[in-house]
């Protein structure tokens, strides 16, 4: 175990924070899948901006799960990692 899995287990056990890590759990796995998805493409964040017509920086922020993305966004970043967005419920 590393440091932050035994740091993360101790905060955890806090209800609170419990609460609040596992509300954002959603959005850090959509930025994990984007982030995924731009390094298989091998791609930039500033590639990918220019071929969904918006900034790097809106790509920062999504990538950093500092913001939830629209479907439409989604759907254009589907289209330019020439992939197809699918939801799946666990």
């Amino acid at each position: 175990m590393t440091n932050w899995d035994v740091y993360k287990q101790k905060l955890l056990k806090n209800p609170e924070f419990k609460k609040l890590y596992e509300e954002s759990q959603p959005e850090f796995e959509i930025a994990k899948a984007i982030i995924a998805a731009r390094i298989q493409n091998k791609i930039t964040q500033k590639e990918l901006a220019k071929r969904m017509n918006t900034t790097q920086s809106v790509i920062s922020r999504v990538e950093q799960a500092r913001t939830s993305p629209s479907i439409s966004f989604l759907k254009r970043l589907a289209a330019a990692l020439n992939t197809t967005l699918r939801v799946q419920f666990k």
